[in-house]
């Protein structure tokens, strides 16, 4: 009998071994023994001639007969649906590649005679956090003239923003001026992302073919399995985690001012803790937890009441029929109001006031408008007749919530921990709640919660535990770093942790407070900066303790320190100019080297952001 084969312990990170998994998984006998080759090259030292990789491990067609998919995401939609395209141009014979925007050398640019852009639009248009390198140099001087490239842009978006799908237009505009041809018009998904997509796909499947040539013989699919396999537990298919337990870690009921323009506010944030146990799900700190939420009762019964439907009402829509209550409970977007939304009410209600507010020249409007209404204050402030089926046709289907996941597996285990910030104000007659929060916050312990896990490669700790880490997470925004630190004291990482909280008041929203002073008592964080801004006449924000602390912020960036932020996306936004600052002062650098310093940074993967 032969001895088993001692295999020895992997030499990989723990965040490396999975990505190689995730490369392998699915190859056949020849694409791995292929790819074998290509590590041994590199291993001697003699990296093999320069490959245009395809999905399956194949070479690809020189650059003129080749697809390039190029996808920018923020949340993984846009990466889902170029993986998409990409699996269904190779089954279609289409010799092609995907690559996310950080990791295309810019340089590849003037060579490609065919590319697809697939990008999100974050926040008001704004690109995704891996896009940013790219995004500029299209924009910028140094990018070259295009007269040989064919190309078509996706985006998608989110039309409760007044940028919808803006940073695709852009680049879409941005690439005919450099003499590209295009190949069809820019899609623009909304949050039903598949009514637009879908369609765009087909054409550009069909234009790709007509570019690349007729050599190509198979026949387009109609549908096909996507590259990465996503997981058994999706948004359409979730897993049913128990809650375990919650916990108020605010002031209970805080009243202030901040959010004065709506009426009253009351604030309170929980740390809620769920079981996978079961589950197979995997996550690292920085991921995120979908949640398949329910419209709270009282939100449907209100819109319910201000169109004078009736909820039992059994409605068919979509090939499905169900209850009115139940569509707008389970199945319709009640809280995030969008410009066709307001464009159908506009066309039902005839109401001159709310198409005024529709015209292009009235973005600060609208986007107030955006900002602090819902679909019942919609309903209510230009009335109009509808019917089940009409209401069910303007209404987007139901978005599920991402939230940042404040645990690490190695300290916790088969459990997930999030930081749920629950606001209740007035606004327009009516109390307002957020429809995920005010869910995970009225469920008691022992309920069942669908879930699921959206990964978030860019927003890790740093393979190489001897790098320090920078920290800025004001208000629910921390709840990331908290497992970024139980990670890093998990694994023994030598290098260093600071972070930079920020609320409005010391007693009431100190979150974790506890906790971060035992980590600093253990030495698991090393350096905490606060900014409590209303305990004090002169308001202070994690901004201005950047701006204090900028010598030393400088010193650990320039000796490899990662950076991260996570929050809102204004704070994101004068985060960023803060850092502009201290590397202007600190490091000596003008307006534009201080930009290209932080590029670089998002570049190398030093610099994530995860701003909502």
């Amino acid at each position: 009998m032969t001895a088993a084969a001692t295999v020895p312990p992997s030499p990989l990170p723990e965040d490396r071994r999975v990505l190689l998994t995730r490369l392998v998984d699915g190859l056949d006998g020849n694409s791995l023994w292929w790819l074998s080759g290509f590590a041994a090259g590199l291993a001697q030292g003699n990296p093999p001639p320069s490959l245009a990789v395809i999905p399956g491990g194949q070479a690809a067609q020189p650059a003129q007969t080749r697809l390039t998919v190029v996808y920018g995401s923020q949340t993984g939609n846009a990466r889902r649906a170029a993986e998409q395209l990409a699996a269904e141009a190779e089954a279609a014979g289409l010799p092609v590649r995907v690559v996310r925007a950080d990791a295309y050398g810019t340089r590849e640019l003037a060579n490609e005679r065919l590319l697809y852009i697939v990008i999100s639009t974050q926040g008001e248009g704004d690109p995704p956090d891996d896009a940013i390198g790219l995004v500029e140099f299209i924009a910028g001087k140094r990018a070259p003239k295009l007269p040989e490239l064919k190309y078509a842009v996706l985006g998608l978006g989110d039309s409760s923003y007044v940028e919808f799908c803006g940073i695709a237009r852009k680049l879409d505009s941005r690439l005919a001026e450099l003499g590209a041809t295009r190949l069809q018009a820019v899609g623009e998904a909304d949050l039903d992302i598949d009514t637009v997509v879908t369609p765009w796909r087909a054409q550009a499947l069909s234009n790709a073919r007509t570019v690349i040539g007729e050599n190509v013989t198979a026949a387009l699919p109609s549908n096909v399995t996507p590259l990465r396999h996503a997981g058994a537990w999706t948004a359409q298919h979730p897993f049913t985690a128990e809650l375990l337990s919650r916990e108020v870690i605010s002031g209970r009921d805080f009243k202030g001012p901040a959010y004065a323009r709506y009426g009253i506010a009351a604030k309170s944030v929980q740390h809620l803790e769920l079981s996978l146990e079961g589950s197979g799900l995997h996550y690292e700190p920085g991921d995120a937890l979908g949640i398949v939420h329910r419209n709270p009762a009282e939100l449907v019964e209100a819109v319910l009441d201000v169109t004078g439907l009736d909820g039992a009402l059994q409605v068919e829509h979509d090939g499905h029929q169900r209850s009115l209550s139940q569509w707008l409970g389970e199945h319709r977007e009640l809280t995030r109001i969008s410009r066709p939304l307001l464009a159908a009410v506009a066309e039902r209600s005839a109401h001159p006031e709310l198409a005024r507010l529709l015209d292009p020249a009235q973005k600060t409007e609208l986007a107030a408008v955006f900002d602090n209404h819902q679909l019942v204050d919609v309903l209510r402030r230009w009335p109009a007749e509808w019917n089940a089926q009409d209401l069910l046709g303007t209404l987007r289907p139901a978005t599920q919530r991402l939230y940042s996941i404040a645990s690490s597996r190695k300290r916790v285990g088969e459990e997930v921990h999030l930081t749920v910030d629950e606001l209740r104000y007035h606004a327009h007659g009516s109390e307002h709640v957020g429809a995920a929060s005010g869910f995970l916050t009225a469920v008691e312990e022992g309920a069942q919660l669908p879930v699921y896990v959206e990964a978030n490669e860019r927003f890790r700790v740093p393979a190489d535990s001897s790098r320090d880490i920078i920290m800025i997470g004001p208000g629910t925004g921390v709840a990331p770093f908290r497992g970024f630190v139980q990670e890093r004291a998990e694994i023994g990482a030598t290098g260093r942790n600071w972070l930079f909280f920020g609320a409005r008041h010391f007693n009431t929203d100190f979150l974790y407070q506890t906790e971060w002073q035992d980590a600093l008592r253990r030495k698991e964080l090393h350096r905490l900066d606060l900014a409590f801004s209303r305990d004090q006449a002169d308001k202070i924000y994690v901004q201005q303790r950047l701006r204090t602390r900028g010598r030393d912020l400088y010193d650990w960036l320039q000796n490899g320190a990662h950076l991260y932020v996570c929050g809102a996306i204004a704070m994101g936004k004068d985060v960023h100019a803060a850092l502009l600052d201290v590397l202007r002062e600190h490091g000596g650098l003008d307006e534009d080297d201080a930009r290209d310093y932080l590029t670089r940074l998002h570049t190398e993967g030093r610099y994530g952001r995860d701003v909502y």
